[in-house]
């Protein structure tokens, strides 16, 4: 599992993470809620090695990677769907799948993995089409498949129901199901959209000021009154 230990950060002095401790285990999904600003993708970031945590500890399957460089968490394990997706929109979705192999050998990175498309049929429909011609939903899922191709033991996403359309928020949301089904990977989910949060979350976190102010199990977020902490 993914363990942060009293992670800490900083913007000059602005004091942006306050000691962040959860666990994101393996066979969950594992939402974290907050409204802007609060430092969620400040605190991905961190796990991810873009922005160096200041203290504090992240382990990986009970492995230290706080020091490791983003790339060597790749190489752990671990992928990143940004806010805002940063696809390549000059490449075709099928160039911007084959980057998502850029961790294994030469002779396994040839050909985007089947179930890639079978997760995402709009993909393989499209996949000689450049990524910037595909309209805001294709290119989320597009970004989420090219992830998905390293093969992750822990997926990351941040927002990725931002600026889409209905019918795709529920096609994503149905992957997010699938892939938690498998039980062979950890997903940590950071979203604003209350509904489709609750609706997938086996545990949540909710995020005010740099720390977690709340906790529990996501069949509880309604009782708990986590829609009124994280409207807006």
């Amino acid at each position: 599992m993914l363990n942060v230990q009293s992670l800490h950060q900083y913007y000059g002095g602005s004091h942006i993470l306050r000691g962040l401790s959860f666990e994101s285990p393996i066979g969950e999904v594992t939402c974290l809620l907050g409204r802007n600003g609060v430092g969620k993708t400040t605190l991905l970031k961190c796990l991810m090695g873009l922005i160096p945590a200041k203290d504090g500890q992240v382990l990986w399957e009970d492995q230290p990677i706080t020091a490791l460089k983003p790339h060597q968490r790749v190489q752990a394990g671990i992928a990143y769907v940004p806010q805002g997706r940063e696809i390549f929109p000059r490449l075709t979705v099928e160039e911007n799948l084959l980057m998502g192999l850029s961790r294994f050998n030469a002779r396994e990175a040839r050909e985007v993995p089947a179930f890639i498309y079978e997760l995402f049929p709009v993909l393989q429909e499209m996949k000689h089409r450049r990524g910037g011609d595909l309209s805001g939903g294709q290119q989320q899922q597009l970004a989420i498949g090219r992830a998905l191709a390293s093969r992750p033991r822990l997926l990351i996403l941040d927002e990725p129901t931002e600026g889409i359309q209905p019918s795709v928020i529920k096609e994503i949301g149905a992957v997010i199901k699938k892939l938690a089904a498998r039980g062979d990977m950890a997903i940590l989910l950071v979203e604003q959209f209350y509904d489709f949060a609750a609706e997938l979350a086996d545990q949540y976190l909710v995020m005010s000021r740099g720390e977690i102010v709340q906790r529990g199990r996501g069949e509880d977020m309604e009782r708990e009154g986590v829609r009124g902490l994280v409207a807006i």
